[in-house]
């Protein structure tokens, strides 16, 4: 430790600054001299990737043809992610609400107090402004995933895609669904693409630029505005905020519980690849890759 010390910039501090330098001024004025000279009050922007891919545009120009592609022969496309795990008990939930009553709530949040996880994975239909959120109250897999999408299909996709033969899945490079993992990519043959006959074209957004991700800013952002400040004490409590979640643009939501066990690390053999078919893309084959019956 050194003798520097650091402290946070306000109109209180500022005044005394002044003071200390003959002129005398009260905070309030600070604040107008401040925006008239062009200043306010500001938080950090996440706008620098960690990582720019060098193949970064090549990719987003592959995704935005696929969607314009699936989109003129009316075949579904769905953006999918799994959202951070929330912890359901009697815990502090970030966020402001209107309320006469102060919510009481744990000191702090041991996973051994709670009744359980919640790990909601998102499904989102670009097309018709439409998520599905699978609440999971198991871990994270590849199975997992491919589950979310069998169900939203089950329960959505044939009714809204009444000729639906291709599906057009839009996904992170990373975590369960991520480029690189076998169980995702033999699940969802094995789950979806040979049960149903289905042609499935999985593009991944590229590495670092996971923000772009519509799932993210057009589905989860919204969901956790509607339920900040509440504590999530029950499942039932978290899915009727997802289930009410909608926005003046139009959104509507729909959850549904996952009480399945899944088992983490299922390893998926080469001999078992071989059975899928998988047929990688001519540009970009790592990112871009399809399966089909």
């Amino acid at each position: 430790m050194n003798d520097k010390k650091w402290s946070k910039q306000t109109t209180y501090s500022l005044k005394d600054d002044l003071k200390e330098k003959g002129i005398e001024i009260s905070p309030k004025s600070v604040g107008k001299v401040l925006k008239y000279g062009k200043f306010s009050l500001r938080v950090n922007r996440k706008t620098i990737a960690e990582t720019k891919h060098p193949d970064r545009n090549e990719q987003f120009e592959i995704i935005a043809y696929e969607k314009e592609y699936f989109r003129k022969r009316g075949q579904a496309i769905i953006c999918v992610d799994s959202k951070k795990k929330e912890l359901i008990g009697n815990f502090k939930n970030p966020g402001k609400r209107w309320t006469l009553t102060v919510d009481e709530v744990l000191n702090h949040d041991f996973r051994s107090q709670a009744i359980g996880l919640a790990n909601p994975y998102g499904i989102y239909e670009p097309r018709h402004n439409l998520g599905t959120v699978i609440v999971g109250t198991s871990r994270d897999t590849g199975e997992f995933a491919v589950d979310s999408i069998k169900t939203w299909i089950e329960t959505y996709g044939f009714e809204r895609y009444k000729n639906l033969k291709e599906l057009l899945i839009l996904g992170d490079s990373g975590g369960s669904n991520g480029a690189r993992p076998r169980l995702w990519k033999y699940s969802l043959f094995h789950k979806i693409a040979k049960p149903y006959g289905l042609s499935i074209k999985v593009c991944h957004f590229p590495a670092g630029a996971s923000k772009w991700n519509p799932v993210d800013h057009r589905l989860f952002s919204f969901i956790s505005l509607n339920w900040q400040g509440i504590p999530l004490r029950t499942y039932d409590i978290a899915l009727g905020y997802i289930n009410s979640t909608t926005t003046r643009k139009g959104l509507k939501v729909e959850a549904i519980l996952n009480q399945k066990e899944y088992e983490k690390g299922i390893k998926i053999t080469d001999t078992q690849m071989k059975e899928i078919g998988l047929v990688k893309g001519k540009k970009l084959p790592l990112w871009n890759y399809e399966i089909a019956a």
